[in-house]
């Protein structure tokens, strides 16, 4: 699987804005989201390398979608073609992210491609409270859900489930790929 950079820069610049608006130290930040306080100024200063697992922390901690320290500010008309969009890997499992669009203020709704091959399963914590995620599955087998719940998903099969507790994915063959819909309620 291609594994291009996170976009540091706007994850940086989001970091520093998100943590100011919240009005709480870097230490803070770093205790909240249970991270190194030196990783912390390492991603604010844009010289880090951050998963997915620490993005999902920061979010968190700062009650914000993940989407918000991603996503750089869109234009009027965005296009995205094939590969391109914020990419990020996951720490232990071959799980890649997407970010496609992001839900404006009040809709709080944010798209992805999930890209996913068989091996270790992607294993996410609680997202912000009342998060729900949709999934559509393009190509393969998905197992998807929250812990215990998992349910098996092939082309065409959508699930929805909650995004505040721990959940997982994990691909059952190769290729596959999902869209998913995250919502912040």
């Amino acid at each position: 699987m291609h594994q291009p950079a996170p976009p540091l820069a706007t994850i940086a610049a989001a970091l520093r804005r998100e943590r100011e608006r919240a009005g709480i130290s870097l230490a803070e930040l770093a205790r909240r989201a249970g991270l190194a306080k030196s990783t912390l100024s390492q991603l604010e200063a844009g010289t880090g390398n951050p998963s997915i697992e620490t993005l999902w922390s920061l979010g968190v901690a700062l009650g914000v979608p993940f989407s918000r320290l991603v996503e750089p500010p869109a234009p009027r008309v965005r296009v995205l073609r094939a590969g391109e969009g914020p990419r990020l890997r996951a720490e232990s499992a071959d799980f890649m992210a997407t970010l496609l669009a992001a839900g404006s203020t009040h809709a709080r709704r944010d798209l992805y491609v999930m890209e996913l091959e068989p091996g270790q399963a992607r294993q996410a914590e609680a997202h912000i409270p009342h998060s729900v995620e949709h999934v559509v599955v393009a190509a393969g087998r998905l197992r998807a859900g929250p812990v215990n719940e998992t349910v098996e998903l092939g082309p065409g099969d959508y699930v929805s489930f909650p995004g505040d507790v721990p959940h997982h994915y994990e691909a059952l063959a190769p290729g596959t790929w999902a869209v998913l819909v995250m919502e912040h309620r």
